[in-house]
C-alpha cells in the first residue's frame, strides 16, 4: 500500500521537479542570449529528461535493466507520437528548415545506433543481446558530438538573438540555481518512488518490468515534456515545443542509455527490436508528414494521425505483454 502511495507521489514530485528546474535553468539561458530552439534542445529538453535519466539510472543500479531500457524507448515513443500528436492539435507546429536537415536526422541516426549496438553479439555468434559499456561510451561519444553542434548553433545565433530580446529576465541567478537544486531533489525523490512501485507491481500483477517501463513509466516520466511541450504550443512558442521533444529523444537514447550502461551492462531482449522499430517508424512518420499538406508543418490532422498509431502501439503493447 505505502508503495503505491509512493508510486504516485514518484509521480507528482516528477511532473513538479522538472518544471521547478526548466523554470531556473531557461532563466539563466535567456540571460545569456540563447534561442529558443537552443534552449527547448537543450536546458527544456534535459529538464524534462532528467526523470528518464534518475528512473533509467536507478534502475540499472538496482538491477532492473529491463526497466531501464523500456523506459527510454517508451518515452521516445511517446514523445514523438504521443506529445507531438497532443502539442500538433493545440497549435499546429512549423518545423524550421535547419531541425528538419540536421536535428531529425540526428535523432534517427541515434536511434538506428542503439539498435546496431544492441544487437551487435550476433555478429560474433553470441545469443545473448546487451548494451555493454564499451557501447555506452560509444553513445556518450555521439552525445557530445550533438552539444558540440549545439554550441556552434548557439554561439552563431547569439547576437541575432540579443538583438531581438526586449524583455529582461524577471528572475535572479540565485533563485534560479536555487529553483535549480530543488528540481534535482525532487527529481531523485520521485525517481526512486517511480522505480519501486513500478518493480512491486510489476512483480504482484505478474508483468515484466519490461512492460511497466514501455507503458506506465514511460508516460509518466514523459508527462513533463507533454506539459511543457503544450503549453509551449497553446502559448504559440513553437521552437520550444518542438525543440524539447526532438532534444529529449537524443538525450534519452545517448546520455540516459549510456550512463545506465557505464553503470551497469544492459541485458537486451531480442522482443525490444520491435520497439526500436517503433521508433524508426514515428521518426519516419514525422520526417514524411513535413511536404503533406502545409509545407513543414505538422498540422491537426498529423497530431490526430499520431494518436491514432500511438493507441496502435499501446494495444499491442498490451497484447504482448
Amino acid at each position: 500500500m505505502l508503495l503505491s502511495f509512493l508510486f504516485v507521489l514518484g509521480f507528482v514530485l516528477l511532473i513538479k521537479g522538472a518544471g521547478v528546474l526548466v523554470t531556473g535553468a531557461t532563466n539563466i539561458a535567456r540571460r545569456f542570449g540563447t534561442s529558443d530552439m537552443v534552449v527547448g534542445l537543450t536546458i527544456v529538453s534535459l529538464g524534462t529528461s532528467m526523470p528518464e535519466l534518475i528512473v533509467s539510472v536507478l534502475s540499472s543500479v538496482q538491477g532492473q535493466p529491463e526497466l531501464a531500457i523500456g523506459n527510454v524507448f517508451g518515452s521516445n515513443v511517446a514523445n514523438l507520437l504521443l506529445i507531438l500528436g497532443v502539442s500538433a492539435i493545440i497549435c499546429p507546429l512549423p518545423i524550421r528548415k535547419a531541425t528538419i536537415l540536421n536535428e531529425l536526422p540526428f535523432s534517427l541516426i541515434a536511434t538506428l545506433l542503439v539498435g546496431f549496438l544492441a544487437n551487435a553479439t550476433l555478429l560474433h555468434n553470441r545469443e545473448e543481446l546487451y548494451i555493454s559499456r564499451l557501447d555506452g561510451g560509444i553513445l556518450l561519444f555521439f552525445f557530445v558530438l550533438f552539444m558540440a553542434y549545439i554550441y556552434h548553433v548557439a554561439k552563431t545565433n547569439k547576437e541575432e538573438v540579443l538583438a531581438h530580446t526586449t524583455e529582461p529576465p524577471v528572475i535572479s541567478i540565485g533563485k534560479s540555481v536555487l529553483l535549480i537544486l530543488l528540481g534535482v531533489l525532487g527529481l531523485f525523490l520521485g525517481g526512486k518512488w517511480v522505480v519501486d512501485g513500478a518493480v512491486y507491481m510489476a512483480q504482484s500483477l505478474g508483468l515484466s518490468e519490461s512492460f511497466i517501463g514501455l507503458t506506465v513509466v514511460a508516460i509518466g516520466t514523459s508527462l513533463p515534456e507533454l506539459v511543457t511541450s503544450a503549453t509551449a504550443a497553446y502559448r504559440r512558442n513553437i521552437d520550444i515545443a518542438v525543440g524539447n521533444v526532438v532534444g529529449s529523444n537524443i538525450f534519452n537514447l545517448l546520455l540516459i542509455l549510456g550512463v545506465s550502461a557505464l553503470i551497469s551492462p544492459l541485458p537486451f531482449n531480442v522482443m525490444s527490436n520491435s520497439d526500436i522499430v517503433m521508433m524508426i517508424v514515428a521518426s519516419t512518420l514525422l520526417i514524411l508528414v513535413m511536404p503533406i499538406g502545409r509545407k513543414n508543418t505538422i498540422d491537426r490532422q498529423n497530431g490526430v494521425a499520431f494518436l491514432l498509431v500511438y493507441m496502435g502501439y499501446i494495444a499491442y503493447l498490451v497484447m504482448r505483454g
